[in-house]
């Protein structure tokens, strides 16, 4: 499985990719595995506000639904709309076209409180 050092990590399998004061949003190699083929993603229409740990979306696999969960506090200002005719790229390629929500960070400091790829992976046991 692929862990990129440069991104940060949630308890919940979701990713975020900082730029400047944009967080990229996504779930982890781990989780795409573990949910299987992705069928559906749910998210909201930009401009919806979060709060770090929000649910903002599900994702639908051909046996289960998980919650998407907000990584950090923000708006998000872009929704991956690809996603919506091919969701299958969320398992071919999690961490670049298949990322999910782009959010303006409202609260940069949470970023402190995220996993890193080392710790990431001592969670999941790798």
């Amino acid at each position: 499985m692929n862990f990129p050092d440069t991104l940060k990590y949630t308890k919940d399998h979701e990713w975020v990719r900082i730029e400047g004061n944009v967080g990229i949003v996504g779930i982890t190699d781990h989780a795409q595995s573990e949910l299987g083929d992705i069928v559906y993603v749910d998210i909201p229409d930009p401009n919806a506000h979060l709060q770090q740990g929000d649910v903002f979306g599900t994702i639908e696999a051909v046996k289960t639904v998980a919650d998407l969960f907000a990584p950090l506090s923000g708006t998000i200002i872009e929704c991956n709309t690809a996603i919506n005719d091919s969701p299958d790229v969320v398992n071919t390629d999690p961490y670049g076209a298949g990322w999910i929500i782009k959010l303006e960070l409202t609260a940069p400091s949470e970023i402190e409180e995220l996993l890193d790829a080392h710790a990431y992976k001592a969670l999941i046991g790798q």
